[in-house]
């Protein structure tokens, strides 16, 4: 991944330590090297490069190091143990350090904890305090010529044309209200200036553009005004010619969004100013600008959101469609000759989103490729413009650390987990100056990488298990053979056809073929009889219940106890043949015995039998006379289903009755408490007099149940 001899660093904070890794060579993969720093420390809270790559910073919870990139030797060393943020001045001469703001005893209205330092020297040139975590940082102009922050609601410049001196006293102000917001544009000298100010008391906000020195309010060079703006995120372009304001409100009135209401406007330092126009409702996700300086992309619109390109006249140029993103990055590179033109844009989808990353080729207006990145909270381009890093980090995540690094062909080139019990609390890689790196040639042949160590999530569908086996191929009612249920058969009761297959499996094929031939002759005597037996047959034992068959026409036949028994007969008589037939049946003749030892159940009464059954026999006679251990059911049994059964189809009346027995109960306790010789209210004697209705309407139920 070396270009021309020379690889950008990664900069790595742990929970153990700050160190630094190179590849060993082209396409090598990261690690850490030798000769590179690494200093174990689990108190680190922040590091930073130099713009131009120069210096690298660290905190370590005693000191900010500054070491030089080019001998990795320290340049200096500042007394700030409680450094929370650092941030390089564009030239990479000055260095702020920020930190939480603490009221002691000793001093009740607090110290400053915002510093600036020379590197060069590594003296404190400026302190003030900055009680705000979010835009603490100051502003410069690319020069350093410029130094301007806002305490207090009012914007304050220093001007360090003459050096560190301009520290000593503001150089001029404007006068605002609390909460403004001030910027200082990049690239001109003297540089433009963005001032912006929140609206009180039915007032719109407003954001003025000036050129510095000129301050006044007469001296504007462009304005917005703008209602539900709580929040503002001013964004300039490259060359410093063009500002994109990013309003938001923290709460939405309209209740369609729980992050608030988002618009975005454009200013340009020749007058202009406009309302960015969004073709898709929701919030406004992410802006960036290109390196060209000319264009910018919105990322907008409630899921799946919107990615257009804009021009500088906030016309759309270009409609990426819609998708699961939230982020946009421009690769750093940039040649701003339009022929030469090389820019990627990253548009992915991070956070509470599966990750998904799509590179696009802005000239062209193409994509390049699509890869998944899921669990990302850190993305950043190489300094060259070919690759980027992609990395899990602590405290936002705090397991599956680690980091990715992928060329723009959607190639993975180096991946690196973090071992458990440690965090992966930040990645950065070092900064270069302008025309380090040559211009690269885009082109859609994906390079040669690695695969991946960490499982990647099943494409596939779920398929229930029920579903799986006829998925690959296979019937399975040939795995699976349930017995057949018989309409009306009490539970736990089998056929005789389930039991036959069963008993045919158990034998093997030469008695399942015999079983299939008497089943045969079986059914046709069945169908001879069918038309003799009727319903003149009331109690069925639960034997004949088990021997059940089918014939031709669907009906379902049973057997009667007395075939059975003549069908045992006769196969224990033909015994001689059987055994030499099976040579088994000597084990089965002992549980046959048994079973018929065994009393035969009591039949249940005949309500508990479909009326579609049809009972079939060869004996007419025996059927007509059932055994005496058959007993039939008794005229009580019948009324206490059919009673069973009525009370079962009446719930209403059965609650009605409980409404009325309960009516009568409080009427009694009310007659024990009157007798006692409390005093009854006029609705409680009232309920009194109706005991004689509700004795009547209780009666009525009964008599009707």
């Amino acid at each position: 991944m070396a270009v021309d001899g020379f690889s950008p660093l990664l900069a790595i904070r742990s929970s153990v330590g700050i160190e630094l890794w190179a590849p060993s060579g082209p396409k090598q993969p990261y690690e850490h090297q030798s000769n590179l720093p690494r200093e174990e420390t689990k108190n680190s809270r922040s590091i930073s490069f130099s713009p131009e790559g120069r210096y690298f910073a660290y905190s370590n919870g005693h000191e900010v190091k500054i070491l030089q990139t080019q001998d990795w030797q320290i340049k200096c060393l500042l007394p700030r143990p409680k450094a929370f943020y650092l941030k390089f001045s564009p030239r990479g001469n000055y260095i702020c350090t920020w930190e939480l703001y603490v009221i002691t005893k000793d001093i009740p209205e607090g110290s400053p904890n915002m510093f600036v330092y020379n590197i060069a020297t590594g003296e404190e040139v400026f302190s003030i305090v900055q009680k705000k975590q979010t835009d603490w940082e100051p502003s410069w102009s690319s020069d350093e010529s410029l130094f301007a922050l806002v305490v207090g609601g009012e914007a304050l410049f220093y001007d360090l044309s003459e050096g560190i001196s301009g520290f000593k006293a503001t150089a001029t102000r404007i006068d605002g209200s609390r909460g403004g917001i001030l910027s200082v544009g990049p690239g001109n000298s003297p540089p433009y200036v963005a001032f912006y100010t929140p609206g009180t008391k039915g007032a719109p906000s407003m954001c003025k553009l000036y050129k510095y020195p000129s301050l006044s309010q007469s001296q504007t060079v462009a304005c917005k005004n703008f209602f539900n703006a709580d929040r503002v995120e001013m964004l300039w372009n490259k060359r410093g010619s063009g500002l994109l304001l990013l309003t938001s409100t923290e709460v939405d009135k309209s209740g369609a969004s729980y992050y608030g209401n988002q618009a975005l406007h454009f200013l340009a330092t020749k007058g202009d100013s406009c309302s960015v126009p969004l073709a898709k409702d929701g919030p406004v996700h992410c802006v960036k600008w290109s390196p060209k300086a000319t264009e910018f992309v919105v990322v907008y619109g409630f899921m799946p959101s919107k990615a257009a390109l804009y021009n500088s006249k906030c016309d759309v140029i270009f409609d990426f469609g819609e998708g699961p993103r939230n982020c946009a990055y421009f690769n750093p590179f940039s040649c701003f000759g339009f022929l030469n033109f090389f820019a990627l844009v990253v548009l992915a989808g991070f956070g509470n989103l599966p990750g998904n990353v799509e590179i696009w080729d802005v000239k062209m207006k193409e994509k390049i490729a699509n890869i998944k990145c899921p669990d990302t909270t850190h993305f950043e381009w190489n300094p060259n413009g070919e690759y980027f890093v992609t990395a899990t980090t602590a405290p936002r995540l705090r397991i599956g650390n680690g980091f990715k690094v992928y060329h723009y062909s959607g190639a993975l080139m180096h991946e690196t987990i973090w071992p458990q019990g440690q965090e992966l609390l930040g990645v950065e890689w070092q900064q270069v100056a302008d025309n380090v790196f040559a211009e690269p040639i885009i082109t859609k042949i994906k390079q040669e990488g690695i695969k991946s160590s960490q499982p990647e999530a099943s494409k596939k569908a779920y398929t229930p298990p029920h579903l799986r086996t006829r998925k690959e191929g296979k019937n399975p009612e040939k795995l699976i053979q349930p017995l057949c249920a018989i309409p009306g058969l009490p539970p736990g009761y089998s056929s005789s056809q389930s039991s036959n297959n069963n008993s045919n499996r158990r034998s093997g094929p030469q008695k399942s073929q015999r079983n299939q031939s008497g089943n045969k002759s079986k059914t046709k005597k069945n169908d001879q009889n069918n038309d003799i037996n009727g319903a003149n047959n009331i109690g069925v034992s639960a034997s004949i219940l088990s021997n059940k068959t089918h014939n031709s026409s669907g009906d379902i036949l049973v057997r009667s106890t007395v075939d059975n028994e003549a069908n045992a007969n006769s196969g224990a008589g033909n015994g001689g043949e059987q055994q030499k037939r099976n040579p088994n049946q000597r084990r089965q003749q002992p549980q046959q015995k048994q079973q018929k030892r065994q009393p035969q159940r009591r039949p249940l009464p005949i309500a508990e039998y479909n009326a579609d059954l049809v009972v079939t026999n060869n004996n007419t006679q025996e059927n007509q006379q059932p055994p005496q251990e058959q007993e039939k059911p008794s005229q009580q049994q019948l009324l206490q289903t059919n009673q069973t059964s009525k009370k079962a189809a009446n719930p209403e009346k059965e609650k009605k009755i409980r409404n009325v027995a309960k009516k009568l109960s409080d009427i009694k306790k009310l007659k024990a408490r009157q007798e006692q010789g409390e005093v009854l209210e006029l609705n409680q004697l009232n309920k009194i007099s109706m005991e004689a209705k509700f004795l009547e309407e209780l009666r009525a139920l009964k008599l009707s149940a």
